[in-house]
Formats: structure tokens, C-alpha cells, sequence
């Protein structure tokens, strides 16, 4: 609740700077904003605490699953925010606009964490999705920016639809929209199929799918992703993620374990789509900023087999996944913004000879690589280690050998730019970068290697 607090209070004193002549201030202040609400979140940290009712029967709680993912989106947003710095620089930017939405959208992303209640759950969606579409066509000028926040307006627009007909049916079969109170109905109903409340969970799972971008919920990837500003692209990827995973997690987990058979089946279904979807199409594109696209989908299966598979190693599993990822991608898209700016694009033939111009950057972006395709000493590895564990504790061999298979098909994309920036000869143009961006790169990276030398390092 802090963090909300922080968040809610800095949010508005950064729209306000606004107001002064130099946009100097304002990236440090968002910075320190996000900064401060992170420290906040370990006051509570280990504490279960119940907000805006009853201790059974409130609107948010926090406990320690809830702080660690708290964590990792603040930490995420932490680091996305000095990356904007090139496009804060522009003409027609409105810096503190633009701050000020993320910090907004921050507030709704712990929402989907902390939720006891579905009608928190859909403010905190409305209010992550309500900024990032603002975010996406952020740039007024640019044609493909505009046309992704319209699609995603319009596709996230019905995905909330479908969502809110989801809670009603929930309502209508258990009478309560408070987690502890459903969780008692599909207790007390477990033996005896609600066709009502299992037809509310599907329509509620597809709702958040959609904001996981995992297929077959995932059209609007590709061109939103390409069209928004990538420094956006990024929060988006990451953010948006993690609150989609955590909010999902904790709904399954909280009140439906007890009609476990009835939905497992649908979820690890959408799981193996999202494998075999995001990974061949990935092999097809020409932009690296669609292959992150098309990556992310993949990633979001991986995830989901985790949160199928319900075992004792799926929160672990998730958690460790969601640092791992965005570790890697925050990686991935800072280099991208570095490059594209200097050279003009984004396919993978802007990073030709990289390595011999950029060492740092080049470094960065392979570690990054190899962390996403799941090779050892990265943290990816461990992620996806632990996520196969997790399926292997039920015993879905079928499953892990098409993740597998899967995750060598990832390997050829990821490398497609490893070989670009080492082995093709490029432009002898220089990456220009802060200290700052060059600092969250270093950052993402050491995090990375710790997690692939060291996995227990967090306690999780």
C-alpha cells in the first residue's frame, strides 16, 4: 500500500514539473520517484496486511509473494525510465507527461498484484492499459505509432469486455466478487461442475492473456510493440508482465486449486500455442524489434506452464522467470535504442560489425542473447530449468519435450544477431550513451550473470 501511496503523490509532482523551463529535473525526479517507492515496499516486506476491509474479506493485502513482485516491477520500471533519454531530448517532447503516465501506470500494475477483489483487479488493468495506450502514441507525429494505439485501444478495449462478462458470471455463481469467498464456493463446489462459474474463469483467464500477449490472444504484439516508442516497448514487455503473470498466479492459485482438473487442461493448451507461435514466427522477421515481439510471446508459455503446472515450485518458478526476463530484455531494448538511434533502424543488419565498434554494447546484447535462449550461466537458464521442473513435478514429459524443442528454435533467432555484431563487417559509426544508460545495461547485465552463477542468491 506505501508503494501506491508514493507513487500516486509523486505521479502528480512530476506532471507539475511540467510547468518548469528545463526538462533537466525531470528524469531524475522519476527516477527518484520509482526509487523511493521501491524502498517503501521493503517497510512492508514479510508482512501480511489486509487494506479497505476486514482482514478476511478486504480489498488488498500484501504478503510476501505480493512484495516480491512489487519489487521486480518497480525495479523493472527503475531501470526502463533512463533509457528514454534520447526521447525526452526531442523537440515536441513532453517529458513529464510522459513520466508522469509510467508512474501512474505503476500504481495499476501493483494493483493486479495486491488485489483481494476482482473489482481491484480491473481497476488495476484499466489503469495499467489506460497509460500504455497513451504511451504508444505518445509520438503524434508518427504515423505507425498512432495506428498501434488504436489497435491497441481497440483490442484491449474488448478484451476488457470480456473480462467483465467473466467476473459477472463468477459473481453470479459464488455471489462475491472477494477471493477468500470464492475460493470457499469452489471449495464447497468442487465435486459439482458450475458450468457459470467455470465459463466466468475462462472468459476472466482470456482477459489477462490478452495482456500477456499470449497467443492466440497475441495479434496486437507485433505492430504495437513496432509502432510505440521502443523505450515504451520495453516498460511494456517487462511492466506489464510480470503484473499480468502475478495477477494471474495469484486468482488460480487463491480460489480455484480445488477445480484444478477442470482448467489445467486449457491453460497448458494456450502454453504450447504460445511455444510453437512466438518461436517460428520469431525464425521469419527481418526487424529485431518484432523478434523481441514474437520472443515475448514464447516467454509468456514458458510462464504459463508454470502457472498450469500449480506445484510447489510454481511461485519460485514465476517470480525467478519474471527477473530473469526482464533483466534480459531491459538489456536487449536499451542496446536497441543505442543503435537505432545512431543508425537508423532496427533490423538486424543495423548491428552489423557492432563488436568491433561498441565492444560494451556488444557484450551486453550477447549475454542478453544467451540469457533469453536459456543458455547456462545465464539466469534464462535457470528460468527455464525451474519452470520444467515445475512440469516435470506433474509429470508432463510431453509437454517439456515441446519446450524444449521450442527452446532450440529460439536459439537460431537470438544468434542472428550475435553473428551480425561479430562476424559481418558495419558502419564505423560509434553508440553514443550516457553514463546513466551505459549504468543500467551494466546493471541488467551483472544481474544476469549473478543469477546464472549464483540462483539462490535472492532466496526465492
Amino acid at each position: 500500500m506505501l508503494p501506491i501511496i508514493v507513487l500516486s503523490v509523486l505521479g502528480i509532482v512530476t506532471l507539475f514539473l511540467g510547468f518548469a523551463k528545463s526538462k533537466a529535473i525531470q528524469m531524475p525526479f522519476a527516477m527518484f520517484s520509482v526509487l523511493l517507492a521501491l524502498i517503501s515496499n521493503f517497510v512492508e516486506w514479510d508482512q501480511t496486511l489486509m487494506y479497505f476491509g476486514s482482514f478476511n474479506n478486504g480489498m488488498m493485502n500484501t504478503d510476501r509473494v505480493a512484495d516480491a513482485f512489487t519489487a521486480i516491477i518497480l525495479a523493472s520500471a527503475l531501470m526502463v525510465i533512463p533509457l528514454s533519454e534520447q526521447y525526452v531530448k526531442r523537440l515536441h517532447s513532453q517529458p513529464a507527461e510522459y513520466f508522469s503516465i509510467m508512474i501512474f501506470s505503476l500504481v495499476g500494475a501493483i494493483m493486479m498484484v495486491t488485489y483481494e477483489n476482482l473489482l481491484m483487479l480491473f481497476l488495476g488493468i484499466e489503469i495499467l492499459s489506460i497509460s500504455l495506450y497513451v504511451l504508444t502514441g505518445s509520438n503524434k507525429r508518427d504515423l505507425k505509432g498512432n495506428e498501434a494505439a488504436l489497435k491497441y485501444l481497440l483490442m484491449g478495449s474488448f478484451a476488457t469486455g470480456i473480462m467483465l462478462f467473466g467476473v459477472t458470471l463468477i459473481y453470479g455463481a459464488s455471489g462475491s466478487f472477494s477471493l477468500p469467498e470464492i475460493a470457499t464456493y469452489t471449495e464447497l463446489r468442487a465435486n459439482t461442475t458450475s458450468l457459470m462459474l467455470l465459463m466466468g474463469l475462462i472468459l476472466v483467464v482470456i482477459g489477462i492473456l490478452f495482456k500477456l500477449s499470449a497467443a492466440p490472444f497475441h495479434f496486437w504484439t507485433p505492430d504495437v510493440y513496432e509502432g510505440a516508442p521502443t523505450v515504451f516497448t520495453a516498460f511494456m514487455s517487462t511492466v506489464v508482465k510480470t503484473a499480468g503473470f502475478a495477477a494471474l498466479w495469484k486468482l488460480l492459485s487463491t480460489c480455484f486449486p480445488d477445480i484444478y482438473s477442470q482448467w489445467w487442461p486449457t491453460v497448458a493448451a494456450i502454453a504450447i500455442i504460445s511455444l510453437v507461435v512466438g518461436n517460428v514466427i520469431a525464425t521469419q522477421q527481418d526487424s529485431f524489434k518484432r523478434m523481441l515481439a514474437y520472443s515475448g510471446i514464447s516467454h509468456a508459455g514458458y510462464m504459463l506452464l508454470a502457472v498450469a503446472a500449480m506445484g510447489k515450485v510454481s511461485t519460485m518458478s514465476i517470480l525467478f522467470y519474471s527477473i530473469s526476463y526482464s533483466a534480459a530484455t531491459i538489456a536487449a531494448f536499451g542496446v536497441l535504442i543505442a543503435v537505432s538511434a545512431k543508425r537508423g533502424s532496427d533490423n538486424y543488419d543495423s548491428f552489423n560489425g557492432l563488436a568491433t565498434t561498441d565492444r560494451t554494447s556488444a557484450a551486453v546484447l550477447t549475454i542478453a542473447m544467451c540469457s533469453l535462449a536459456g543458455i547456462p550461466l545465464t539466469a534464462g537458464f535457470f528460468g527455464k530449468f525451474f519452470v520444467f521442473a515445475a512440469a516435470l513435478e506433474r509429470g508432463w514429459v510431453w509437454l517439456l519435450v515441446a519446450a524444449v524443442l521450442m527452446s532450440a528454435v529460439g536459439i537460431y533467432y537470438y544468434f542472428r544477431v550475435v553473428i551480425a555484431m561479430y562476424m559481418r563487417p558495419g558502419s564505423n559509426e560509434k553508440i553514443e550513451m550516457s553514463g546513466t544508460f551505459r549504468l543500467v545495461l551494466l546493471v541488467c547485465t551483472a544481474v544476469t550473470l549473478l543469477l546464472g552463477v549464483w540462483p539462490n542468491v535472492l532466496g526465492v
